[in-house]
């Protein structure tokens, strides 16, 4: 039965995967193809190409996990080639929750309306030193992981494997509590993003709020493309933090296997829900980027045409 289910789900990943990929994949193909047609690439366009290309290698990274537990389990066990695996799980997935905290500060400073000098100097800014501020991500995310590379001991899953069979040994628990320390300080270090984000959202409502008190003053309606804009970034921002929260829970569950023997159907499905992160908040970006939004529509009227034009030609033939 457990089979069956670790099968079940693993397919259910595979269709997550898909999904996400086909989503990410097409944020970055469409504003690479603006790109390269206008020869300049617009910061929210970067942003967005960013985080989809992490997203891409963390979707990919998260899968070859899940194969790896359910179809070589003693390879998973050893702990040799999981290493590698380990470290680019937790360096994209860094990645990706920087890249989405700069989208969420790039909104608060374009949409948000504040008089406070440091907030108006930073506004005008911000297009400016985008770039640089997603290479310090990056450089941030490369760094902050190092102590995962120097800490994750090569034998460590073999001694939390031998634990269902023998005790422990002195130096299986001295591995243990220095690679559980590693696991709580990178999992502490994302929530600095996360309290980022949350600012940002709660500054977006607070403009939000006053933006729609002055309009109701001004009796000019509540409405505007200043409303609508705001209303965009919170729909964005607030998807980003609630599937954050599910995710972080699921990579939790997925690091539990580390110190928890016989909780593999719980690591997977662990990974089955971190893959909703990635793959659904993509196509939500799509819906609230006007550029994305008429080119997947695009997309879409094109392949429904195609598909009227064969199903027209068959009937012909019949």
């Amino acid at each position: 039965m457990t089979d069956k289910v670790q099968t079940t789900l693993l397919f259910l990943a595979i269709g997550e995967f898909s999904v996400g990929i086909l989503g990410n994949a097409f944020i970055g193909l469409v504003n690479c193809m603006d790109w390269v047609k206008k020869r300049k690439i617009a910061s929210i366009d970067l942003i967005l190409t960013s985080l989809a290309i992490s997203r891409i290698c963390l979707l990919c990274v998260i899968l070859l996990d899940c194969f790896m537990l359910v179809l070589y389990p003693d390879v998973y066990a050893t702990g040799k080639q999981m290493r590698i695996i380990d470290f680019f799980w937790t360096l994209t997935n860094h990645l990706s929750i920087w890249f989405a905290t700069c989208l969420s500060i790039y909104y608060l400073f374009k949409i948000a309306n504040f008089f406070h000098p440091l907030f108006l100097w930073m506004k005008w800014r911000i297009d400016r030193v985008i770039s640089w501020i997603l290479l310090g991500c990056m450089v941030l995310s490369v760094f902050i992981n190092l102590p995962a590379t120097e800490n994750l001991n090569a034998d460590f899953r073999r001694c939390v494997k031998a634990k269902r069979k023998t005790n422990l040994t002195w130096s299986c628990r001295v591995t243990k509590a220095q690679h559980a320390s590693t696991k709580l300080f990178l999992n502490l270090v994302t929530l600095l993003p996360f309290s980022v984000c949350l600012v940002s959202f709660f500054l977006l409502i607070l403009s939000l709020r006053r933006h729609i008190r002055r309009m109701q003053l001004s009796a000019t309606g509540c409405r505007d493309p200043s409303t609508e804009a705001h209303v965009r970034a919170l729909k964005a921002v607030i998807s980003f933090l609630l599937l954050f929260i599910a995710y972080y829970l699921s990579f939790l569950i997925a690091t539990s296997s580390y110190f928890i023997p016989e909780t593999e159907l719980a690591v997977i499905f662990g990974e089955f829900i971190a893959l909703i992160y990635p793959s659904s908040h993509s196509f939500i970006l799509i819906l609230g980027n006007n550029k994305l939004r008429r080119a997947s529509l695009k997309v879409l009227w094109t392949v429904m045409s195609i598909l009227k034009g064969r199903k027209f030609q068959q009937h012909k033939q019949i």
